[in-house]
């Protein structure tokens, strides 16, 4: 579950190419904000010649239209999360070229570059690592064995997909770590991983063992007095709520921040799909939480994107009366609220522990 090798790229080229859009690139997205150092250029043809803060938002890195060796680059990460997870035609001849050329190639897709027999066969002449952070073998089913007293592990749950769940986590974790506690991120998605090198692809886990990878992920972490887990999909999305349930029930968290985009109301991609209410959600996510153990909602984390600064403002405010809980847009306000909440989760949870240790 851990990829060393993912962290040891410090010259990644991102290739988005016809794709640069937040629906379509949200992986070179949050790359560019984590790994903004690590990031050598952004691969677009339309858009070369800008930069990738001119383009996202975020980092500043050129964008160039194609990939050379002269960008000196160790890798090319494939920067984008289209729906089906195919790998576009367009793209085949400069990732060859690269993979010709011993650079390594890592992909979040659903489509394994590494199955492919070619490419596979360049790569072992090349010196080229195809990595596919979706692939996995596991087959293993949850034991459900309780985890360490005292490791608090903190799960962003939401109404939809790509609302926040993942830089959520990310925020609270290095809040923590800032405050000087011992804190993990754990990753379940193809960016997380991208990002932190550890993780568990939870939606290409064979659904029997979701929960066992998930549980085995937590227990190989444990040692940290603090995991954040992040969420995948919803509880009431009508392709991905059995991942949602497997994450819940797998890392069996005491604590759980509600995310939400402002202004959502249909499942992102089906058209016609009501997003049932916020409050029925988090009901039915507490109750299935609690079937595993002690579980409650710690905090509210909000997506603003599309929201006037002042319109934000009154959104957190709104949402605080709403659920009788600490909110914030962690992009906009930073997770300092959060933050606070889930050292109290811990005083709550293990004051004991606490007491012995002067933690």
């Amino acid at each position: 579950m851990n990829n060393q090798l993912l962290t040891q790229h410090r010259r990644i080229a991102l290739l988005t190419d016809g794709a640069s859009t937040p629906f379509l690139a949200k992986t070179a997205i949050s790359l560019l904000r984590y790994r903004t150092a690590d990031i050598a250029a952004v691969i677009d043809r339309e858009h070369a010649g800008k930069t990738s803060a001119e383009l996202f938002s975020a980092g500043d890195a050129p964008v160039v239209a194609q990939w050379s060796p002269q960008l000196n680059c160790d890798a090319i990460y494939i920067g984008i999360a289209p729906p089906g997870g195919k790998l576009p035609e367009a793209w085949r001849p400069q990732l060859e070229a690269a993979i010709r050329a011993g650079v390594d190639v890592v992909s979040g897709l659903h489509d394994f570059l590494s199955d492919d027999n070619e490419w596979r066969e360049l790569a072992q002449q090349s010196g080229s690592q195809i990595v596919d952070v979706r692939k996995n073998h596991w087959k293993e089913t949850a034991t459900g064995k309780p985890f360490r007293e005292d490791c608090i592990r903190i799960h962003a749950v939401g109404h939809d997909c790509s609302i926040g769940k993942m830089v959520t986590t990310v925020e609270i974790d290095r809040g923590l770590q800032a405050a000087g506690k011992s804190s993990r991120f754990l990753a379940t998605g193809q960016t997380g991983i991208m990002i932190s090198g550890r993780g568990v692809p939870a939606d290409c886990v064979v659904s029997d063992f979701v929960n066992g990878a998930v549980e085995y992920l937590v227990r190989d972490n444990e040692d940290a007095d603090f995991l954040l887990v992040e969420g995948q999909g919803s509880i009431s999305h009508p392709a991905y709520s059995a991942v949602t349930l497997g994450l819940l029930h797998g890392c069996a968290p005491q604590g759980l921040v509600f995310c939400y985009e402002a202004g959502r109301t249909e499942v992102k991609g089906f058209d016609g799909c009501a997003i049932p209410p916020l409050e029925k959600q988090m009901q039915a996510i507490e109750q299935l939480a609690n079937l595993r153990g002690p579980c409650k909602f710690i905090g509210i984390s909000i997506n603003t994107r599309k929201l006037s600064p002042g319109e934000a403002k009154l959104e957190v405010e709104r949402a605080e009366h709403r659920f009788g809980l600490p909110a914030c847009d962690v992009y906009r306000d930073g997770a300092d609220k959060l933050v606070r909440t889930s050292l109290e989760l811990r005083a709550a949870c293990a004051p004991r522990v606490l007491q012995e240790t002067g933690a």
